[in-house]
C-alpha cells in the first residue's frame, strides 16, 4: 500500500472518530428520574371526607307552666340521671299594682259590695210580693169554690204569684253576681305580688349529660319555653355529608375510619344508615354538588374517645372495595394522553410512550387492566417535558 493510500485512511478514520464525538456529545444528556415497578398485590379502594359528631336522640326539657324558674346550678357537661331534679317553677305571681289601678280596684270593690247589698234589697221586697201575692191567692182559690170570686181574677192572681217569684229569682242572681265580682276584685287586691300556687320540680328524663342550659338566672318563664337539653354521649354517632355518587358505594355495616379526631390513632367505624334523600351543597370552590347524610357507628371502646363530644370535628375514611391480588401500579405514573391514559415506560433506558386501561383507584395506587405487565417499568412523575423515545436514567423505585 502506497504511502499516500495509508495517509487518506488515517485521515478518513479521524474524521469519522471525530464525527462521532461530536454526534455523542450534540445528544442531550439523558434525565435522572424516579422510576416505579409494575407490581401486583392487595389494593383498597376508599375515600375521605369531613364530618362531625352527632347525637342520634336529644332530649329537651321545657317549662310545662308558666311562672317563676329558680336559677339552675347545673352546668353544661354535667352528669345527671334519671328522675333527678334539674329545675324548679313557681307557678306566676300576682302582678303588683300602681296606685291609679289600686284605686279603681278598691272603688270597684266597693261598688260591687253596694250592689249587693242593692240586690239583697231587691230580693227581700221581692220575696215579700211573692209571700202576698200567694196568700191571696189561697184566698181567691177559696171563694172562687162557692162562685164569689171570678175565673179571671183567679188567673190574674196567679199570673201576680209568678211575676214575683221571677223577681225574686232574679234579684238572688244579681245579689249573686255582685257577691262574685267583689271577691274576685278581693282576691286580685290581697293576691298582689304572691305565688299562686305550689311549686313544680322537673326531672332529669334519661342517664346522660346536659349539652345546653338556655337559662341560668332565676327569671319568668312562658309554658313551653325551652330549659335545658340533655343527651347519651355513649350513643354519639358521627355524620358525614358524601357525595351521592360515592354513597352508592356504601352500604350498612361497611367498614371506615375515624381520622384526626384529636387523640391517637384512627378510631374504626361501621357505617349505620345512609340517608335516602339528598341535596344541593356548594363547594368552597363555588362548584354546586350533591351529597346525602352517612351515619357511622364508632366501634372502638368507649374508654378510647370518652374526650369526644357533641359537634366536633373529625375526618372519615371509608373503605369501598378490597381486593386481594391486583395488577397495579403508582397513580401518579398516569397520564392523559388526548382521551386516553398513558405511561411512560422505561425500556432500555428511553421513556416510551404506552397507552394503558386503568381500573380500581387505590391507596396511592390504581389498578392496571390493560397495557402493561409485572415487572414492567414506568416513569413514576411524568411532567410535559418528556417526549416519546427520550434518554433517562432512573433514580430510585417508587413502590
Amino acid at each position: 500500500m502506497s504511502m499516500k493510500r495509508r495517509h487518506w485512511i488515517i485521515a478518513a478514520a479521524a474524521t469519522i472518530a471525530v464525527a462521532a464525538v461530536v454526534w455523542w456529545a450534540l445528544q442531550a444528556a439523558p434525565r435522572t428520574l424516579d422510576v416505579a415497578q409494575v407490581m401486583r398485590g392487595p389494593l383498597v379502594q376508599h375515600f375521605e371526607e369531613e364530618g362531625r359528631t352527632e347525637l342520634p336522640r336529644r332530649w329537651v326539657l321545657s317549662a310545662p307552666i308558666a311562672g317563676t324558674l329558680r336559677r339552675i346550678d347545673l352546668l353544661q357537661g354535667d352528669a345527671v340521671k334519671a328522675g333527678q331534679v334539674v329545675a324548679t317553677i313557681e307557678p306566676l305571681q300576682g302582678a303588683l299594682l300602681d296606685p291609679a289601678n289600686r284605686t279603681r280596684l278598691v272603688a270597684e270593690e266597693q261598688a260591687a259590695q253596694a250592689s249587693m247589698q242593692a240586690a239583697q234589697q231587691r230580693l227581700a221586697a221581692a220575696q215579700a210580693d211573692a209571700r202576698l201575692a200567694s196568700r191571696d191567692v189561697g184566698r181567691m182559690r177559696t171563694l172562687g169554690a162557692s162562685g164569689v170570686v171570678s175565673v179571671a181574677a183567679l188567673d190574674e192572681a196567679e199570673a201576680r204569684v209568678a211575676r214575683a217569684q221571677a223577681a225574686a229569682a232574679a234579684a238572688l242572681a244579681e245579689h249573686r253576681a255582685a257577691g262574685q265580682q267583689r271577691a274576685a276584685l278581693a282576691a286580685l287586691l290581697q293576691g298582689q305580688g304572691r305565688s299562686g300556687g305550689q311549686q313544680i320540680e322537673l326531672h332529669a328524663p334519661i342517664d346522660g349529660v346536659v349539652l345546653h342550659r338556655y337559662l341560668e338566672s332565676a327569671m319568668p318563664v312562658q309554658a313551653g319555653q325551652p330549659l335545658l337539653e340533655f343527651g347519651d354521649l355513649g350513643q354519639l354517632q358521627v355524620m358525614v355529608q358524601a357525595l351521592s355518587q360515592q354513597a352508592i358505594a356504601l352500604r350498612p355495616g361497611s367498614s371506615a375510619r375515624i381520622l384526626r379526631w384529636g387523640g391517637e390513632g384512627a378510631l374504626p367505624a361501621r357505617v349505620a344508615r345512609i340517608e335516602p334523600g339528598g341535596f344541593t351543597k356548594v363547594s368552597a370552590l363555588g362548584v354546586e354538588e350533591q351529597r346525602t347524610q352517612v351515619w357511622l357507628n364508632i366501634v372502638a371502646p368507649r374508654a378510647q374517645w370518652a374526650q369526644l363530644g357533641d359537634g366536633y370535628r373529625v375526618e372519615v375514611e371509608f373503605e369501598v372495595a378490597r381486593r386481594a391480588d391486583v395488577l397495579q401500579v403508582v397513580s401518579s405514573a398516569l397520564f392523559r394522553d388526548g382521551r386516553r391514559w398513558a405511561v411512560y415506560r422505561v425500556v432500555r433506558n428511553r421513556a416510551r410512550l404506552t397507552h394503558v386501561t386503568p381500573g380500581a383507584q387505590g391507596d396511592g395506587a390504581v389498578e392496571i387492566v390493560a397495557g402493561l405487565t409485572q415487572g414492567d417499568q414506568v416513569v413514576a412523575y411524568p411532567d410535559d417535558r418528556m417526549t416519546e423515545g427520550m434518554r433517562v436514567r432512573a433514580l430510585i423505585a417508587v413502590p
